[in-house]
């Protein structure tokens, strides 16, 4: 029985190019934005645990979305942090797929997260007297559960696939490694990967996009029936999701059109720029978009910020 593991380089070529003559530039901004990320997506999770107004279905989503956001980011910025300050242009394929299946069930919890709470936004605005009998905390958990386990269970027969492609090539494009960006490098036939790549992602891009269009959908028909002040109630309840899936939207349609299609024809500044958008912005903006948008958990973060402020002064003094 042929060794695959004989067939796979010990470490591949990450796509730095260019980014090594301003690396510390680029380093410090990195680092700049994880802590970013991880300060505006912990002051939304803590708000949500600390404060029991804000423990209802769709703050416990909002933290989902920022915990996955975190998640996401962890598993790529702190090795592009360390590789562009210490000149590491490689990864071990061990790591590369680690990183794979990482960045692939982020990528994936945060589109079936905000398909979960489209129906939580339907449910609330068009069966208002149900919502509570409805969204449960049973409810919540089991859609949380059943989300991850989705995309864990997808994610991971595509890893399982790839695994089992020898390499012929060591370099990857991308200063990350991506399942696509692995199993191009193969110099076996990869129909069999490729189409259940395409199946997962079209899971993914097409039918959840489909599921969040008729959620939206039903809540308007429900707005135009209503009166002026239900529908700018409903405009306000919505507007932050709707925000939120349209940053992300816009950067997984350009990261899956950029790297699966043309990858090759476009210069390596925009095309890094692109594939890491999709990784940096929306776990940076949502905490943002929510925080702003959302008056009770605005108040509540503030109020919490304000509280550690007077505490971390106190004990200076």
């Amino acid at each position: 029985m042929e060794n695959y593991t004989d067939l796979h380089p010990p470490v591949l070529t990450l796509g730095f190019g260019e980014m090594t003559s301003m690396r510390y530039l680029y380093g410090i901004v990195a680092f700049l934005v994880y802590v970013m990320v991880i300060f505006f997506n912990c002051s939304v999770i803590m708000a949500v645990l600390l404060h029991k107004t804000l423990q209802e279905p769709m703050y416990i989503f909002v933290s989902m979305l920022c915990l996955n956001g975190i998640y996401g980011t962890t598993s790529f910025l702190p090795y592009l942090v360390f590789g562009l300050l210490s000149n590491l242009k490689t990864i071990t394929y061990t790591g590369c797929l680690i990183q794979v299946f990482c960045l692939h069930t982020y990528a994936g919890g945060e589109m079936i997260t905000l398909t979960i709470m489209a129906y939580d936004r339907y449910v609330c605005i068009c069966n208002p007297l149900r919502y509570n009998s409805i969204m449960t905390l049973a409810t919540v958990f089991k859609l949380v559960v059943s989300a991850w386990l989705y995309t864990i269970v997808m994610v991971g027969i595509n890893l399982v696939l790839t695994i089992q492609l020898p390499l012929c090539d060591s370099t990857i494009l991308k200063v990350y490694c991506d399942n696509w960006s692995v199993v191009r490098l193969s110099c076996v036939d990869i129909t069999v990967s490729n189409l259940f790549g395409l199946l997962t992602s079209s899971t993914f891009t097409g039918l959840m996009p489909v599921l969040i269009i008729t959620s939206y959908i039903l809540i308007l028909k429900v707005c135009i029936k209503s009166s002026k002040d239900f529908r700018a109630k409903a405009l306000q309840t919505c507007m932050p999701h709707l925000i939120t899936i349209v940053n992300y939207a816009f950067n997984l349609f350009f990261e899956i059109l950029i790297h699966r299609f043309i990858p090759e024809h476009l210069n390596f500044e925009f095309r890094t720029i692109m594939s890491v958008q999709l990784l940096v912005a929306p776990p940076l903006l949502n905490p943002v978009i929510y925080g702003l948008k959302v008056k009770e958990m605005r108040g509540r973060i503030l109020q919490m910020l304000h509280q550690n402020a007077k505490t971390m002064k106190s004990v200076t003094l």
